[in-house]
């Protein structure tokens, strides 16, 4: 996928550099529909089904409508105008109410808009935010902003080849999420074991011949350090000498990811307070993996000391 990254940046940058482009502000290629916002308090909206929006999307839905048509929204104040979770510019269509805490710009063809959107969603907008506590871009800075305009038919070609990705993107998320699901479902119908099925039950100890943690404190860790280390975070960091030389299940012993199961073979170390399991018996490793990583994590939650961090012992 970063390959293809790259292609489409190599298009992109290759068709601008072969165009006669010109650089101007968001005011002079965008009209500027703010004066036409109106905000309602929740108190005084009337329920139905129009698309009421705010500076990050759609907040609430309304029965009538100040726009209809297509428009670009660009965040006009909140702290992701600096901290950009979300995109802070993002179209919207058909009828729709828009409060004061979005801008609305307006543009001729679909590529001119889709083309402003991604770019202002690609460049960092902070010199043009103003306040502290509650970031705000105004309308005399936003409508300050350089943006380059290539010609319409190279705009239309660098929206058509984002345009491609960003499905790419969506159908793979899609595709991963009912992967994903597909494999809970078979995990945990596969090991959902009933007490009274015809199977053996064992204790986790009588399954490995080690149960031990790890020594150090969790601060050991190093930057780009030779061997994984494994804390009691979601995934390892990095450390310079390694204590364990082994094929080994890895859970975390407290703190808010107390459970969480990793798996590794070869050189690594520990944190005093992860779970070190190895030296299996009479049990494939990667079965027991699979069916810690569907059951103990709810189990382990059940049955952890609670107190201000949650903790656990094997």
């Amino acid at each position: 996928m970063s390959g293809s990254r790259e292609d489409a940046k190599a298009r992109r940058e290759g068709l601008i550099e072969e165009a006669d482009f010109r650089w101007a502000t968001l005011g002079d290629v965008a009209v500027n529909l703010d004066s036409k916002r109106r905000p309602v308090t929740k108190s005084a909206r009337t329920p139905g089904s129009i698309p009421y929006y705010g500076a990050s999307g759609i907040v609430d839905y309304v029965s009538d409508y100040i726009f209809d048509g297509n428009f670009l929204l660009v965040s006009e104040d909140g702290a992701n105008l600096l901290a950009r979770s979300t995109p802070i510019a993002f179209s919207i269509s058909g009828k729709t109410w828009v409060n004061n805490h979005a801008h609305v710009l307006q543009f001729n063809t679909y590529a001119e808009r889709r083309f402003i959107e991604i770019y202002l969603n690609s460049i960092d907008l902070a010199p043009f935010v103003s306040g502290g506590a509650q970031p705000k871009l105004n309308q005399a800075n936003l409508n300050s902003i350089p943006v380059p305009v290539p010609p319409l038919e190279v705009q239309r070609e660098i929206v058509r080849v984002l345009d491609t990705f960003t499905t790419l993107e969506a159908e793979l998320e899609a595709e991963l999420e009912a992967r994903r699901r597909q494999y809970q479902y078979y995990r945990d119908t596969l090991l959902g074991y009933a007490e009274d099925d015809d199977v053996q039950w064992a204790k986790l100890i009588d399954l490995t011949g080690s149960i031990t943690t790890g020594k150090l404190n969790a601060n050991a860790m190093v930057e780009n350090g030779e061997y994984p280390f494994f804390t009691c975070d979601a995934n390892p960091f990095r450390i310079d000498n390694y204590a364990f030389d082994t094929e080994a299940i890895l859970v975390s012993g407290n703190g808010s990811q107390v459970g969480h199961i990793n798996y590794y073979k070869g050189r690594f170390n520990a944190y005093q307070r992860t779970y070190v399991l190895s030296d299996f018996e009479n049990i494939q490793v990667r079965y027991l993996l699979h069916y810690l990583q569907a059951f103990l994590r709810d189990y382990i939650i059940r049955i952890s000391k609670k107190g201000s961090v949650p903790y656990i012992t094997l």
